[in-house]
């Protein structure tokens, strides 16, 4: 089967060490145009060095990336021209109102003036735009980060940890703000996060890191899927029963606990029927339980100890 999506970022063993010790290693990045990624992972798992080494901020000590289908190494300038970031906090100057602060920015990488009134609009700013920026909320402020990050029109946005230290109503807004630019305005995003509860609500792809490592990476509908609940049955003579169901045609395994028998994901018809051939056969069936594995749990389990939710 052939792959027809347009990598917008693909990496190939990517790796940065740091004295010795690999800060990311081995690391196969790959995030498809018009997607919002989100890249997962405990803090200090990576993702900043990930996001810094994708800019071209710090260099890989191995493999290789690919931006726009073309090699960063060989094409920086030109390839960073349609790269939009925002990397941990916002830099603004607080004396200075929205537009100016847009406009000192807009001068260096010489887009018209218009588009300081379109990226304002964008991040609903334009009310505010002559207030100075140090009367803003924290949400306001991380909005015009992300304006800036726009002001070039890029075709991909790179945000490290964008809602971190918001309050909910700043969380909600940047969240909104986010699911608009594949939707509206064509571009690709790439957001990092601890939060998993804040990707799941953005994101269509979910990458998550682990020490360094990527040890997962599909739809956040894949990630769903192995987070179904199991369903687990406490039988008399359990060995029995798994025979007795087997020869029914219903799958079953014997389960972690003494006396159990689990189903997995079986649905409220398949379990019934389980019950019904057992209690027929003569096996007492104490207890039905249902083990539900929330996408937070399973995450917790990929990253270990060390995650966060």
């Amino acid at each position: 089967m052939i792959d027809l999506k347009e990598w917008i970022i693909e990496t190939r063993g990517l790796g940065k060490r740091y004295k010795g010790r690999y800060a990311v290693s081995n690391l196969n990045l790959q995030i498809a145009k018009g997607e919002i990624y989100g890249f997962l992972g405990p803090n200090g798992a990576g993702k900043t060095t990930t996001i810094r080494m994708l800019l071209g901020l710090i260099k890989p000590s191995g493999g290789s990336i690919r931006i726009f289908g073309r090699p960063l190494e060989k094409d920086r300038l030109s390839i960073l021209r349609k790269v939009g970031s925002l990397v941990e906090y916002p830099s603004n100057y607080g004396h200075l109102t929205a537009v100016q602060n847009l406009e000192a920015i807009r001068r260096i990488i010489g887009v018209p003036a218009s588009r300081i009134d379109e990226v304002l609009a964008i991040v609903g700013l334009t009310k505010e735009a002559k207030r100075p920026v140090k009367g803003y909320s924290l949400g306001m402020k991380q909005r015009l980060g992300i304006a800036s990050a726009l002001l070039g029109n890029p075709e991909l946005l790179i945000l490290d940890e964008p809602t971190n230290g918001l309050d909910p109503s700043g969380i909600l807004e940047i969240r909104e703000l986010i699911k608009e630019m594949p939707r509206q305005y064509g571009i690709t995003v790439l957001i990092s996060s601890h939060l998993l509860s804040e990707v799941e609500q953005m994101a269509s792809v979910v990458g998550i890191i682990r020490r360094g490592e990527l040890v997962f990476q599909d739809t956040i509908n894949s990630l769903r899927t192995q987070s179904q609940s199991a369903v687990t049955l406490r039988v008399s003579e359990r060995e029995d029963a798994l025979g007795v169901l087997a020869s029914r045609g219903i799958e079953a395994a014997i389960g972690a606990g003494d006396s159990t028998l689990s189903l997995g994901s079986a649905g409220d018809a398949a379990v019934a029927l389980a019950v019904k051939e057992l209690v027929q056969s003569g096996h007492a069936v104490y207890r039905v339980e249902e083990d539900r594995k929330t996408l937070e749990k399973l995450f917790l389990e990929i990253v270990g100890e060390d995650g966060s939710l």
